[in-house]
């Protein structure tokens, strides 16, 4: 091995092994901020005791054995109902002794158990009631951010070659409206027009009760979305020529063998209903999202195309059509692809209020619940999973640009 190609690598391993520490640090740093923030600093521990206090008033007040006890057996008997609760859920230690516990065991994803939540088979397990709501935010929020990215990263190529014309002005002040309006206020309108006026899908919810009967059109859903999913794959794969080319072909056909294996997996009526209840959030979500994606795309093609290297390939005689996807995607796909899976990392953890708007059960819903029932295991398990999500898609960017880059390889020379 030569010395130029050891200190190389060793230049990757420095860089690597920094952004891992820092990115460790980082997470253990946040889990403890989140640990000391969702408890109040111990307040919602005495909140908790107040409310078992109270609900054990009411439930002995309620029991006629228990008021024929005299005064002071009462007193004993409620002492010992209230102190073994206030053990088994933990509220009887100090909260700082507390809060390097609950840190420790969120670091291991020991997440324990909720306080007011429970999933669908009354399992109080955080890990249960997160595990059981994150499929759900995971197929809605891939399958939007996904398909939003596609079609807005084609609108903001087109953009971009027609740039200062009558489209591209019209087509950025589209992009610019959409995407400053959260997709919860889409929501809202959707629902308004969509389920209320004109009756053609659902107002919220993951499922019916009882479920829709079947529909071509619902059954009809994945399969075309995948199959979108994956042509749009195969053009990035055959078209964009570059070193990212397997990573773009890499998430849209993940996205595609999410959607049919969950198809599969679950049952018929249950899967179809659910689609159906699926198509106003996520419509929603891609609607607010795709204007970012094609103003952005627009503004990085433009920039690259300013290059010299973009003009001597227009000198050799090549096609605009070849010389955009051959050389300027080429050279403006790095930010794109970090912007998509930074969405990707971040869609998975759901969205607080458009997901409470349509009452569709994800992880986003949960954070809503956990919050407003002061269950403080469950928002520490949201945001240690989040976190996670989080640090191990920073890791791999870095992992791909150490690889890719040649100046971080030069570090160490």
């Amino acid at each position: 091995m030569t010395g130029g190609c050891f200190s190389s690598i060793m230049g990757v391993v420095w860089h690597l092994a920094k952004r891992a520490i820092f990115l460790v640090i980082t997470f253990i740093l946040a889990i403890y901020a989140t640990v000391v923030i969702a408890n109040g600093g111990g307040r919602v521990d005495q909140i908790l005791k107040d409310q078992i206090y109270t609900d054990l008033k009411q439930q002995y007040a309620r029991n006629p054995a228990f008021q024929r006890l005299p005064p002071q057996e009462q007193a004993r008997q409620f002492n010992i109902s209230y102190n073994s609760i206030i053990e088994a859920q933990g509220l009887n230690e100090p909260f700082f002794q507390k809060s390097f516990r609950y840190t420790f065991n969120a670091l291991q994803l020991n997440l324990g158990r909720a306080t007011q939540l429970h999933s669908s088979d009354l399992s109080m397990r955080v890990s249960d009631i997160i595990f059981e709501r994150l499929p759900r935010s995971l197929v809605l929020f891939t399958v939007a951010n996904v398909v939003a990215a596609v079609f807005g990263i084609w609108l903001g190529l087109w953009m971009a070659r027609k740039a200062l014309s009558a489209f591209d002005r019209g087509m950025t002040v589209l992009s610019v409206t959409t995407f400053v309006v959260p997709p919860w206020v889409y929501g809202i309108l959707f629902i308004l027009i969509f389920a209320y006026v004109f009756k053609v899908f659902p107002a919220g919810g993951l499922t019916s009760v009882p479920p829709l009967p079947p529909s071509p059109l619902i059954l009809a859903f994945p399969p075309l979305i995948a199959a979108g999913l994956l042509g749009a794959g195969y053009v990035v794969y055959a078209r964009l020529r570059s070193k990212y080319r397997l990573v773009g072909f890499g998430i849209l056909g993940a996205g595609a063998a999410l959607l049919l294996v969950w198809g599969l997996v679950l049952p018929a009526d249950y899967f179809k209903d659910m689609e159906w209840h699926m198509i106003l959030p996520a419509a929603a979500v891609a609607f607010s999202v795709f204007g970012s994606w094609s103003y952005t795309t627009r503004n990085l093609v433009l920039q690259v195309m300013d290059e010299d290297f973009v003009f001597a390939a227009r000198a050799k005689g090549l096609k605009e059509r070849d010389v955009l996807s051959r050389y300027v995607l080429r050279a403006a796909s790095p930010p794109i692809v970090t912007s998509l899976a930074l969405t990707l990392a971040a869609a998975w953890t759901g969205a607080i209020i458009t997901e409470t708007v349509f009452q569709y059960p994800g992880l986003g819903l949960l954070f809503y619940e956990a919050i407003s029932l002061f269950d403080a295991p469950v928002v520490i398990g949201l945001t240690t999973v989040y976190a996670l999500l989080l640090v191990v898609t920073v890791f791999l960017l870095d992992v791909t640009y150490s690889l890719l880059d040649p100046r971080i390889k030069a570090l160490r020379r």
